[in-house]
């Protein structure tokens, strides 16, 4: 029996642009392993179009901080060399590493074609609402400080379908380029009609050269940095039989166990259960949907359900394939998703996501070691820890679930022989001081049971039947477990 496996996303929004990420990974491995973390998600380690920039705006692939492009070698977290030695560090502590792959647009062109497009309506993307014209484009990438090397290809117009910008004009829109062939993709999110249009120059999947450069570049960057896996950002804006086709490619080359998880931004659960059926289950996908059940729960309070707290999640339908968590860079205060769960229910969320038998649970380095930014907020560290400790050592065997009441849940994890001392009861209240009453098993009476996570003195003896009342604070979150 393996242990629970902890994924931990590893950067906020607003870390400080001066080069130093990479060393702290580096330094922090060891630690992250004690706290009972297995896997890194790292932020995009290519070159963006400013060295503030958080990676989403990338430039050169092929540029890990190597190249003296936009203003700087490094890029926002640091050096190749740094980058690489951090990714060996993790694994000599045995932490997987997971690379941030932003594969849907590009962006600080080097210099401006003149092309023909049509603008469309940015809430229909099908709509043209204008003659073709002609405007002059940021889409050329000749990547000089580079000199060829690692890859001779060279951007341009033809190879994206999209763009927003007309120097010509100095207008802004969204202008779906003209050509042989060109077109959206049919095989995208439909929302605004047609979402394969997200920002910058928008990759044209269906262009043959594009397909084969960027699945060379991700055999290139695993091959480089010896990764384990990649998070793939945006996938709602790309091609998904690119998204298949890549993940294939990526497995033969790297290995089956070689892993994926896609950011598919949509808190339906249909949409996402409708993407796997695209993807033939190869990847998994972020639980949107249960995250925005915890920003819910976090602002109604009492007036939330708790008892449906995993209705219509990714995490009940497909567990297998479901990566949980609680808040992510997107989801900060003034960034682009935002849902930021309220600090009062956050520990709660994260036993939710930490202490089930199902998912595949990823903890935001913004709630543990805290978030810069316009409205900073502190990491919650001490309450999060006991959490991990109990998903590495308690968490484990046959799940009961006690979802009864709309203000106090609970569910208890019957333990097995192969971890010692695990099981564990967990009770959740989002309103008034309660209790649940649980089956412990009969094979526990008599044993005296604490409150890991301190939040409750009390302690709770298992009846000779096996059942107890295990407490909990009003809007609070208990453990019990042997102590």
């Amino acid at each position: 029996m393996n242990e629970n496996r902890t994924m931990m996303q590893f950067f906020e929004w607003h870390l400080p642009a001066d080069g130093t990420h990479w060393k702290r990974l580096k330094e922090m491995a060891p630690e992250l392993k004690e706290i009972g973390i297995d896997s890194i998600w790292v932020p995009p380690v290519t070159k963006a179009i400013t060295r503030e920039d958080t990676g989403y705006a990338p430039y050169d692939l092929y540029d890990l901080g190597e190249f003296d492009q936009k203003g700087s070698v490094e890029t926002k977290y640091g050096t190749k060399d740094q980058l690489l030695e951090a990714i060996s560090a993790c694994h000599e502590n045995g932490l997987k590493v997971y690379i941030d792959v932003v594969m849907n647009h590009k962006a600080g062109a080097d210099a401006m074609e003149k092309f023909e497009v049509v603008e469309v309506d940015g809430m229909d993307r099908n709509e043209v609402i204008s003659e073709p014209f002609e405007i002059h484009g940021w889409t050329r990438f000749d990547f000089q400080g580079r000199a060829d090397q690692y890859s001779s290809f060279k951007w341009n117009y033809t190879h994206f379908n999209g763009t927003d910008f007309d120097e010509k004009t100095g207008r802004t829109g969204i202008f779906r380029i003209l050509g042989e062939h060109k077109s959206w993709s049919d095989h995208v999110d439909d929302e605004f009609g047609n979402y394969d249009y997200l920002m910058f120059a928008n990759y044209d999947y269906d262009h043959p050269d594009v397909r084969e450069e960027m699945i060379n570049w991700g055999k290139w960057l695993a091959d480089t940095t010896n990764c384990d896996g990649y998070r793939l950002d945006a996938i709602k804006h790309i091609n998904h039989n690119f998204i298949n086709d890549f993940v294939h490619a990526m497995n033969e080359h790297r290995g089956e166990d070689f892993y994926f998880v896609g950011e598919f931004w949509k808190p339906e659960l249909d949409k996402s259960q409708e993407y796997l059926d695209l993807v033939d289950y190869n990847i998994d996908l972020f639980d949107v949907a249960l995250h925005y059940k915890f920003h819910a729960a976090s602002l109604e309070g009492r007036d939330f359900d708790l008892s449906g707290i995993f209705d219509d999640t990714l995490v009940q339908s497909h567990g297998s394939h479901a990566v949980t968590f609680v808040d992510n860079h997107d989801s900060q205060p003034h960034e682009a998703l935002e849902s930021w769960v309220a600090d009062w229910f956050k520990q709660s969320a994260y036993a939710l996501i930490l202490l089930r038998k199902d998912g595949y649970p990823c903890v935001f380095y913004g709630d543990y070691y805290g978030i810069d930014g316009p409205e900073p907020c502190e990491g919650k560290k001490e309450s999060i820890d006991p959490l991990l400790y109990s998903r590495k050592k308690l968490a484990y065997g046959e799940q009961d679930d006690y979802f009864d009441h709309p203000n106090t849940i609970g569910w208890v994890r019957k333990g097995l022989e192969e971890f010692e001392g695990s099981g564990c009861a967990v009770v959740i209240s989002n309103g008034d001081d309660g209790e649940k009453r649980m089956f412990a098993g009969e094979v526990r009476a008599g044993e005296t049971w604490k409150d890991i996570t301190g939040n409750h003195s009390d302690e709770v003896v298992i009846e000779e039947d096996g059942w107890a009342s295990f407490p909990v604070n009003g809007g609070s979150v208990s453990v019990w477990a042997l102590g």
